[in-house]
């Protein structure tokens, strides 16, 4: 990608046909972000300040609030700078974009996965569980995690950076690599197989070993005491809750993604300009 290929202008059309509620959406996507930074930055205080917390589930808990203000960072300033003012950004600040959101969400499902797995051993094989979840273990896990995540979300905003593009609207809040790939002038059929074999890696694989997880641990539990039945499904409520509340917004995520450019444009919201009209 060129300097003036990069610096080239994508304009967000779908604030167009928001600005009636600009202040409101303004004030709560603000708000809202300001909150969930106080509260995980809160948590991470808490975790490195007290000495008892300083287990492997609670350093998983650090980093994944750590990824939850990355996640949050990398698209709530986006949303609100557009709100306020400016839609439009250049196509090398839309690939940045591109590759935290990718390195936020792999990193949600591979942490929860390793959160599960924690879990997993605690409860089916505690006598293990020292040995299995050292925390030079934890640290190196999280290393893998990191390095794997930042390497294949960097190839893949280096695959999407050499489109030529023929189009710089688009009609989502934010950029994701289907976005850019969809406004480039050939067909990209080694993003699209590379954006697949990411997803079965960071999100489906995951998701795979939580589920098994759980059915292994949901067996334990089952057979125990009334007491502690309660008390497991006390410990894996939450975990599991946050496990099935991203899981559910990610597929219809991923489904309007795929979907949407299929969507007949006289059935978008009006974003206040002629739809033909191309930069």
């Amino acid at each position: 990608m060129n300097s003036s290929e990069s610096l080239a202008s994508v304009t967000f059309t779908v604030y167009g046909s928001l600005r009636l509620n600009n202040a409101a959406l303004l004030i709560c996507i603000s708000v809202l972000y300001v909150a969930g930074l106080c509260i995980n930055l809160f948590l991470l205080l808490v975790v490195c300040m007290e000495s008892g917390l300083h287990r492997p589930m609670y350093v998983l808990l650090v980093n994944l609030c750590l990824s939850g203000v990355m996640g949050s960072s990398s698209v709530c300033p986006h949303i609100i700078t557009h709100l306020f003012a400016d839609r439009e950004a250049t196509l090398s600040g839309c690939l940045t974009q591109v590759f935290f959101i990718n390195v936020y969400s792999g990193c949600i499902f591979c942490i929860l996965a390793l959160m599960a797995y924690d879990r997993y051993v605690s409860i089916c094989a505690p006598l293990l569980y020292h040995s299995l979840m050292t925390p030079a273990k934890v640290r190196l896990m999280l290393l893998l995690l990191y390095s794997g995540l930042g390497s294949s979300s960097a190839v893949q905003v280096l695959l999407t950076s050499r489109l030529r593009l023929c189009r710089h609207r688009v009609d989502k809040l934010v950029c994701d690599s289907l976005v850019v790939a969809n406004l480039s002038c050939e067909n990209t059929p080694l993003i699209n197989v590379f954006g697949l074999c990411c997803a079965v890696c960071w999100i489906m694989f995951p998701c795979f070993l939580v589920i098994v997880s759980y059915v292994h641990i949901f067996m334990v539990v089952l057979k125990s005491s009334r007491a502690s039945q309660m008390k497991g499904l006390q410990t894996l409520t939450p975990h599991l809750l946050t496990f099935i509340n991203f899981s559910v917004a990610s597929f219809f995520g991923v489904i309007y993604n795929r979907l949407s450019h299929r969507v007949p444009e006289a059935t978008r919201p009006a974003a206040g300009i002629p739809v033909d009209e191309e930069r």
